[in-house]
């Protein structure tokens, strides 16, 4: 096992450390917390609070970094799109809100462009709404008195339709809410009160991707009425004598003070000094791969379908005489150490996201891919 950290507690388990060139996802077990997140996560374990008081100061906390009306600690950014789903369900109902999943509502459509779909979309119909497809050419003949709200997601290489910001016009003239699921997209810092100030209702962000907190933590930012809505539904509403259908998203005391702790440092992070330091790895990377005969090597910046500087490995198909892209990945993921490389990309390239990786890590990624080109 070439790799110079094997923590025993993984070790004890035969689970081999791996070299994360795809980014912050879950698969891979998100992002790596700082020193100062894991302190913060010991020293809230030392005492017992009182957990609802706990969550309505971090949401105003965060709040106010989003510039929304409310927000909300959630058992990750897919528990965000349930309790916004559910806010548009169920307002602060509380009769309604002891109904859900409730398939037979109303207003239980909501609608996404059918270039956004993916597989974590199933988390809006978990309250018992349902996605109804849409495109630019139909959305118009979509929208119905069944539909209650827009949703939007903003990932690499999705669909955009008409925009963010002409799409929320359109939801709000017909009266709809309008939901954004913006998992991955932190950062650019910009993005935490971006699509509040662009007029959205609720916006969900993952916690544990690039914001660097707690893996199990999301971020449920909004408007007044969505985030009252949300809160009634959510396991964060400890009082009453029923438990809403957010109840087993919970989220412990020890995960909102490590996602705080892990806001409050990235918020201050300087955003340009980060881009440097991904840029020089970036770099690095690409002198150390060698060149071959109908292979290009570029590096990429190009926000959202490059999350910060990648090494991008292209191959011109009448030029190039080599292992396939498939073969390439799985090459590297059979490997010791196995090493995962981008997902999200253009066809006949391999990507490989840089934030991640320290200097020993680039060089057994450049030694694999001169091994097998």
């Amino acid at each position: 096992m070439r790799n110079t950290n094997w923590p025993n507690v993984y070790k004890d388990l035969g689970i081999k450390p791996i070299i994360n060139a795809q980014s912050w996802v879950t698969s891979l077990g998100g992002s790596i917390m700082r020193p100062e997140v894991i302190k913060s996560i010991e020293e809230a374990s030392s005492v017992f609070i009182e957990l609802e008081k706990l969550n309505e100061e971090a949401g105003k906390f965060i709040a106010k970094i989003c510039k929304s009306d409310g927000a909300l600690v959630t058992n990750g950014c897919a528990s965000a799109i349930v309790l916004m789903s559910a806010a548009c369900l169920t307002g602060t109902d509380v009769e309604e809100a002891k109904k859900l999943p409730n398939k037979e509502h109303k207003r239980n459509e909501i609608l996404l462009h059918k270039g956004q779909r993916n597989r974590y979309d199933s988390s809006f119909e978990i309250p018992g709404s349902k996605i109804v497809e849409y495109t630019n050419e139909n959305l118009f003949d979509k929208i119905t008195d069944k539909t209650c709200a827009i949703a939007y997601v903003v990932a690499p290489f999705f669909d955009k339709g008409f925009g963010m910001k002409e799409t929320i016009d359109i939801a709000h003239e017909k009266g709809l809410y309008f939901l954004v699921d913006a998992a991955a997209e932190l950062p650019p810092r910009e993005n935490l009160s971006k699509f509040i100030e662009l007029g959205a209702d609720g916006v969900a962000f993952s916690g544990g991707k690039g914001i660097g907190g707690p893996q199990s933590t999301g971020i449920l930012a909004g408007s007044k009425e969505i985030i009252d809505a949300a809160f009634i539904n959510s396991f964060q509403n400890l009082t009453p004598e029923w438990s809403g259908i957010g109840r087993p998203m919970k989220v412990s005391k020890e995960n909102v003070i490590g996602l705080i702790t892990a806001l409050k440092l990235f918020i201050e992070e300087d955003e340009s000094t980060e881009k440097k330091l991904w840029m020089g790895k970036a770099e690095t990377l690409k002198e150390k791969i060698d060149s071959k005969k109908g292979m290009v090597i570029n590096i990429e910046d190009d926000y959202p379908n490059r999350q910060g500087p990648n090494t991008v490995l292209s191959f011109q198909k009448e030029n190039y005489e080599g292992p396939t892209t498939k073969e390439i990945r799985q090459f590297l993921e059979n490997g010791d150490p196995q090493i995962f490389v981008g997902k999200h990309n253009y066809d006949e390239e391999i990507n490989i996201v840089v934030h991640s990786l320290n200097e020993f890590e680039i060089d057994i990624i450049a030694e694999k891919l001169n091994e097998i080109l």
